[in-house]
């Protein structure tokens, strides 16, 4: 995607030191753009876990390298012990994200398969970059798939607009590019379709008021930002055609984790008969989980992200202030489930299909022969 008319991806191993990742470090956006370099180990356990990258694939992708730096990093006498513990660190940092353990498990395989250390560093580049690339192709193609849905919805409000209302920041800034609930924006917004996107603004992180607003300023999309419980007002007054959220995690059955608040969008929607679409590649589906969500682990993070609030001032400073009484007690969870029977579909990089077992594994055959948790 462009930022001020230049392309970027979200990771990238730098041009001239490919011992070097480097990221776009979301914490400071939208009021600065800023590019940091990650070299170490530690330095992909805070980046991942204190939120300077976020989001499905992105995290994925972010695992991956750090793999990579963990391989590059590792003493020739213990390496497979290095490599081992620098997993289960990266793993550590958050638990509920399904491609974070897919990517993990993915380079776990990749390096154990060779024998010199010099061969597993170069093994685990390569599928780093693999996933990657990747994450970008599948993206690309929900995209393609989604369009179709948004299309329908416009044949139906000739010389009229879309109105799509979406959660979080699932865009290009969650991904290694065009994201996965916005990938179908894009696409028919590039079609010359009609479309107006509602923002929620996402608490406590306002990832949707800080990232996605920013994406859709970008790409020149008309949208509006919106406190988050505003969605259900919208809907019962007819400004909501379609909603389209992410998910960081899917079970085999179609139930979804994604950003708190995620659950009661789904439920207004399906109350006011507006279709509830889910955007997500195949690495976020977790094949081993049923209809059991409570296998679905809920990352809970620290109370200052409810309590305090970054923002910049008429001087131009970036400053965090306090919102509430500082001895105040939080519950700070950082997803919810959504459970099948709400969802219209699902968008997938191979096509949109209901969120149901036998749908999901027919679209997925490879995956037939797993069985999901009791």
């Amino acid at each position: 995607m462009k930022v001020n008319g230049v392309n970027y991806r979200t990771i990238w191993p730098d041009k001239g030191d490919n011992k070097i990742i480097r990221i776009i470090d979301q914490r400071h956006l939208p009021h600065e753009f800023v590019v940091e370099d990650l070299k170490t180990v530690q330095d992909f356990e805070t980046a991942i876990r204190d939120m300077h990258v976020r989001g499905a694939g992105l995290i994925g992708a972010t695992a991956g390298f750090g793999m990579y730096i963990a391989a590059l990093s590792a003493p020739a006498k213990r390496a497979d012990e290095h490599i081992k513990e620098s997993s289960e660190k990266i793993l550590a940092t958050r638990p509920t994200a399904g491609n974070l353990a897919w990517a993990v498990k993915r380079q776990l395989q990749t390096i154990s398969a060779e024998h010199s250390l010099e061969a597993k560093i170069k093994a685990s580049f390569s599928t780093a970059c693999a996933i990657a690339d990747e994450d970008v192709e599948f993206c690309r193609n929900i995209g393609l798939h989604g369009k179709t849905v948004i299309e329908e919805i416009s044949r139906l409000k000739p010389d009229s607009v879309v109105n799509i209302l979406t959660h979080c920041n699932a865009g290009w800034l969650a991904f290694v590019d065009y994201g996965s609930a916005t990938a179908p924006i894009y696409a028919a917004h590039r079609a010359g379709i009609k479309i107006h996107v509602w923002v929620d603004e996402t608490r406590p992180w306002l990832q949707g008021a800080k990232l996605t607003a920013w994406e859709l300023k970008q790409e020149g999309i008309p949208h509006t930002l919106i406190p988050d419980n505003t969605g259900g007002h919208l809907m019962q007054n007819g400004l909501v055609d379609m909603v389209i959220v992410g998910t960081d995690r899917t079970t085999r059955t179609g139930n979804v984790a994604n950003k708190i608040g995620t659950y009661l969008k789904a439920v207004a929607a399906r109350d006011n008969r507006i279709p509830f679409y889910v955007a997500l590649p195949s690495s976020t589906f977790d094949w081993n989980i049923g209809d059991n969500i409570s296998d679905i682990p809920i990352e809970q993070r620290s109370s200052d992200e409810i309590k305090y609030v970054s923002g910049k001032t008429a001087d131009g400073e970036i400053e965090t202030v306090l919102i509430a009484p500082e001895e105040t007690e939080t519950a700070n969870y950082a997803f919810d489930i959504t459970p099948s029977r709400l969802i219209t579909g699902l968008i997938t990089e191979r096509g949109v299909v209901a969120a149901g077992e036998d749908a999901i594994l027919e679209l997925y055959p490879e995956h037939k022969g797993k069985r999901s948790q009791p």
